[in-house]
């Protein structure tokens, strides 16, 4: 991995460009007018651009780059504050006050609809095993202006981690959260918008083990919650009780902490 700038830089972003390599140990190469095409193939890998308003993360083999964007939570919050229902705010039986860790953070929609509703007396932390995309959201949650003001502070309030979510789990004394929460990759494959798709060849696959869900279930205070593809074999596996939608490509599964 290596850092540019964007074909049109200036000094700000050069400087910009420096930092983000120093940050993350990697080294900076500047654009000089080349494409991020022929950059990857001398250097052989992907790379993060920095351009004017966002941090861009190419794939050595993918030239659609990954950005951060709040995607779905945006909505989701605005119906949320019309008094609508959310179906993982429902599923987790989240309220305000309480914890919520979100073991395959990705692009945090849902921890920063999560954040919405536990507010500033509670707490949302997100985990990411991916180095550079774990970096990106990071950037991007204390940078991003939805132009809602409570989702602006909602997203500065979550804690991002770059770790294994279960070396992370193992580390946590049990009963932290609330609920802890799994997005795992879907084993069925669903249409996905291109944002999700660059994710995708990004993201580490890495499936939900035994191992996993017994951590899960220790650091949780009331629950575990899942989102799945609707014909996942995880949710009887595991255990889930599911929560079925009938029109719905995924549902989410709970497990309630038994007492």
């Amino acid at each position: 991995m290596f850092v540019t700038t964007a074909g049109r830089t200036n000094e700000k972003m050069i400087e910009e460009a420096k930092n983000v390599a120093l940050e993350l140990k990697i080294p900076y190469i500047p654009r000089n007018k080349r494409s991020i095409e022929d950059l990857q193939r001398v250097v052989g890998s992907g790379c993060i651009v920095v351009g004017k308003d966002r941090l861009e993360l190419f794939g050595q083999e993918n030239l659609s780059p990954f950005f951060f964007h709040p995607n779905s939570s945006m909505f989701r919050i605005k119906r949320l504050q019309n008094g609508g229902s959310d179906t993982l705010v429902e599923a987790a039986k989240l309220e305000r006050g309480m914890s919520f860790l979100d073991c395959t953070l990705g692009l945090a929609s849902d921890a920063i609809v999560a954040s919405h509703v536990v507010g500033s007396s509670g707490l949302a932390v997100g985990i990411e095993a991916q180095k550079y995309l774990a970096y990106l959201v990071t950037i991007g949650l204390s940078k991003w202006d939805s132009g809602n003001e409570e989702m602006n502070i909602s997203m500065r309030q979550i804690k991002v981690f770059h770790e294994n979510s279960l070396e992370y789990l193992k580390k946590v004394p049990s009963e932290s959260f609330d609920c802890v929460y799994l997005d795992p990759m879907f084993e069925k494959k669903i249409t996905e918008s291109d944002g999700i798709k660059a994710l995708d060849s990004f993201a580490l696959h890495d499936d939900v083990t035994e191992e996993l869900m017994e951590e899960a279930r220790r650091v949780s205070i009331r629950r575990v919650v899942m989102k799945d593809h609707y014909l996942s074999h995880r949710f009887e596996r595991f255990g889930f009780e599911v929560n079925i939608r009938k029109t719905a490509k995924f549902h989410f599964g709970v497990i309630e902490k038994k007492a």
